[in-house]
């Protein structure tokens, strides 16, 4: 998602040129119906390109394509591998991760965390030699009818019509998952001050976390947890008045489509840090606790998620009511 601006600047400088973007396949929504892609090819790393076989094959396939650039935004020894091996002339990426089969290499400094990682990636096209001074930075994405119908029947069927808030209570990792509690008392106060509907958002990987927060909500809360495609969630996400989140992949849908967020940090290490990885755009709210650890350990906290639970229920409320009422 956050790659989606450098789609836009490629197609401002090439405007004739023929542009593909690779990506996993449950990445594939997110590019899906972009106006500024010739084609999408999905690297199913995990399936048929698994082996050496399958990614030399999948090689071999970029080659017959007989592009001219190749821009890596994001470093790995298979993606290095197979853009050498496509014979691609220009070879553009990061130092590391079989960086010597590049042709131009630029110094990555992402850990540090100095940044938003939009502008991380505006750096990479900087330093190969690109003006990016003048581009638009704003993540995007695009939904067409098909989402829209699909979106349509699934609230039909669960008698929405009032306006709605989306919760997303997942994460990767516990040091990014705010308490199910916490975010049941903030659904409950902002449903019974405002009326709207909440809606709980997220893939099947979240479907226990939101489970978890059911059990403790008193007011209706229709859950859409593993229902939704991306680009659906995307849709509905549209509709909604603000989501509100973990550090998770729906905070960068919804701030694509133009949705305020308001999203619980917990990590404080540089690297995942919100100043790298917020949602972009000023309209968003980021809560965020130092609790003075010295060194983040993760999922292996030794202060019981302090600088989580240092975040109130009311914090956040009161951070949705400045959007909802602003």
């Amino acid at each position: 998602m956050l790659s989606t601006p450098v789609i836009r600047f490629m197609r401002e400088q090439y405007p004739s040129a023929y542009i593909a973007f690779m990506v996993k396949p449950y990445c594939e929504d997110v590019v899906r119906h972009n106006p500024h892609l010739d084609e999408v090819i999905v690297y199913k790393k995990c399936r048929r390109h698994k082996n050496f076989w399958g990614t030399f094959r999948f090689a071999i396939g970029l080659r017959m394509r007989r592009f001219d650039m190749a821009v890596a935004l994001h470093p790995t020894n298979r993606v290095h591998i197979m853009l050498f091996l496509a014979g691609i002339p220009i070879r553009i990426g990061y130092d590391r991760k079989w960086c010597r089969l590049l042709t131009k290499r630029i110094p990555h400094e992402k850990h540090k965390g100095h940044k938003h990682e939009v502008e991380y990636n505006f750096d990479l096209l900087a330093k190969a030699g690109f003006d990016v001074n003048s581009a638009d930075r704003r993540p995007y994405m695009i939904t067409k009818t098909k989402e829209k119908r699909i979106v349509d029947l699934v609230l039909k069927y669960q008698g929405v019509v009032n306006k709605m808030i989306a919760v997303h209570a997942g994460a990767s990792c516990l040091s990014k998952r705010w308490p199910p509690e916490r975010f049941a008392q903030v659904c409950d106060m902002l449903a019974s001050k405002f009326g709207y509907d909440i809606i709980l958002v997220g893939g099947s990987e979240t479907m226990r976390h939101s489970h978890k927060v059911l059990s403790h909500i008193k007011r209706k809360a229709v859950d859409l947890t593993g229902v939704l495609r991306v680009g659906e969630l995307a849709e509905l996400l549209k509709r909604c008045s603000v989501l509100i989140s973990n550090d998770s992949g729906p905070v960068h849908v919804s701030a694509a489509v133009g949705t305020p967020v308001v999203c619980v940090f917990g990590r404080s290490d540089p690297g995942l840090s919100p100043l790298r990885w917020r949602p972009y755009g000023e309209e968003h709210v980021v809560i965020h606790k130092n609790v003075g650890c010295p060194e983040c350990l993760a999922h292996n906290c030794i202060k019981n998620f302090e600088c989580l639970w240092a975040v109130s229920a009311e914090e956040v409320t009161s951070a949705v009511e400045k959007i909802l009422c602003g």
